[in-house]
């Protein structure tokens, strides 16, 4: 009785296990043979694909670099001459223009030495004069026969001492009085005032480092960022044409402006080290934004090429034939094609070579695509959008091949 018990239910498992490969294989057969569905591959087979058309457009050049923003001028407020600081006469982050007071030094020392240099001016002014009146009388004298020649000599000589002592109490006079001017200090450069270094009552002295204070131009200032070597040639080409290359500055989510300017200058020589070339673009900066030593995201427009073929960047892969696209034939099949691409925005491509404006190719559902193979369109996609010079969104240098 319990043997009769096993052996039904071992024939109910093998029974099961059989039902069970059917299905399986009728699932497998359904896949390849089966008909269209709402997920299947289509009428006849056919792989549902996405599609967009190749249209002709305007397609910036931009090289998106990571830049610093270098002030024009950063300060060091260093006192010139020894002395006690009586008063500091700017709050700190203040923006100060050019030659507004800064701080106070004491000048009571450098006033009566100025006095003493021109009293001694004085003494020796009142020594020139009586010499030149002895040597206008010996003259006479010598004229007359009553004196010997080599005493009018000899007094010559004493007035051009008195006249060189009288020069050098002048020079004493003008560094005195340099040394009071320097008591009194102002900004060098208009800009924004940082923290204050010293208060008053220290003594400071020019062989301080630290200084009273640092002075740095906000407005205009400008962002140093590097480029490749191999980018290089198209802005020098641009430049010796005289055009002016726009400069934009974003926030480091690179989506957020911060301000426009122009590029102002290119370094001389390359990093041998590193193979970029430091570059440096002007910015008016009148609302401040620009904050020095900031990292900021640069995009300097190079130039725009016009009436280009665009396409999606989706349509374009990478593989053994290099960078191609699937273009799709009238009869719905497909076709590969190899193609040669230049600059993106991230959303469309230029192709210089290997398509016509008209051409369609597949955007979506290239992943189990051959050659030949049957297409169904399901997602038509739409003309790319045609570019204008200095369009918005982010754009990147020439993608030339591979790294699609």
């Amino acid at each position: 009785m319990a043997d009769g018990v096993k052996r039904g239910k071992a024939g109910r498992r093998r029974w099961m296990m059989g039902a069970l490969a059917l299905l399986v294989v009728a699932f497998v057969w359904w896949r390849h043979h089966g008909g269209s569905g709402a997920g299947g591959p289509g009428r006849g087979g056919a792989q549902a694909v996405g599609v967009a058309t190749v249209t002709l457009g305007d397609m910036p050049v931009v090289l998106d670099e990571l830049g610093t923003v270098t002030p024009i001028a950063t300060v060091t407020v260093l006192p010139q001459i020894s002395g006690t600081l009586t008063e500091v006469g700017f709050t700190e982050g203040q923006t100060v223009s050019q030659g507004q007071f800064l701080a106070q030094i004491d000048p009571r020392p450098y006033q009566i030495q100025l006095e003493q240099y021109q009293a001694q001016m004085a003494k020796d002014q009142a020594a020139l004069g009586a010499a030149r009146s002895d040597l206008a009388r010996y003259e006479t004298l010598a004229a007359q026969d009553s004196i010997s020649a080599q005493q009018v000599t000899d007094q010559r000589f004493t007035v051009q001492a008195d006249a060189a002592a009288v020069q050098t109490d002048q020079a004493n006079i003008d560094t005195a009085r340099l040394d009071l001017s320097y008591c009194h200090i102002t900004s060098p450069v208009a800009g924004r005032v940082g923290l204050r270094l010293v208060d008053a009552g220290n003594y400071v002295t020019p062989s301080s480092s630290t200084g009273i204070a640092v002075v740095t131009t906000m407005a205009p200032t400008t962002v140093e960022f590097s480029v490749a070597q191999t980018d290089l040639a198209p802005v020098l080409e641009q430049m010796g044409t005289g055009a002016t290359l726009t400069a934009s500055a974003y926030e480091s989510d690179d989506a957020t402006k911060i301000a426009d300017g122009v590029l102002s200058a290119v370094d001389n020589q390359v990093d041998a080290s590193t193979g970029m070339v430091k570059l440096r673009a002007t910015f008016a900066n009148r609302r401040g934004r620009l904050f020095p030593n900031e990292f900021v995201n640069l995009h300097l427009l190079v130039k725009t090429e016009a009436n280009v073929a665009l396409v999606p960047v989706s349509a374009v892969q990478n593989g053994a034939p290099g960078n191609y696209v699937y273009v799709v034939r009238p009869d719905d099949t497909v076709h590969v094609q190899p193609v040669t691409t230049g600059a993106t925005d991230g959303a469309d491509i230029v192709v210089t070579k290997g398509l016509t404006p008209g051409d369609v190719v597949v955007t979506d559902g290239v992943d189990r695509l051959t050659e030949g193979a049957r297409v169904s369109v399901t997602a038509p996609g739409g003309a790319a959008p045609a570019r204008t010079a200095g369009a918005g969104g982010k754009h990147r240098k020439p993608a030339g091949g591979a790294g699609l």
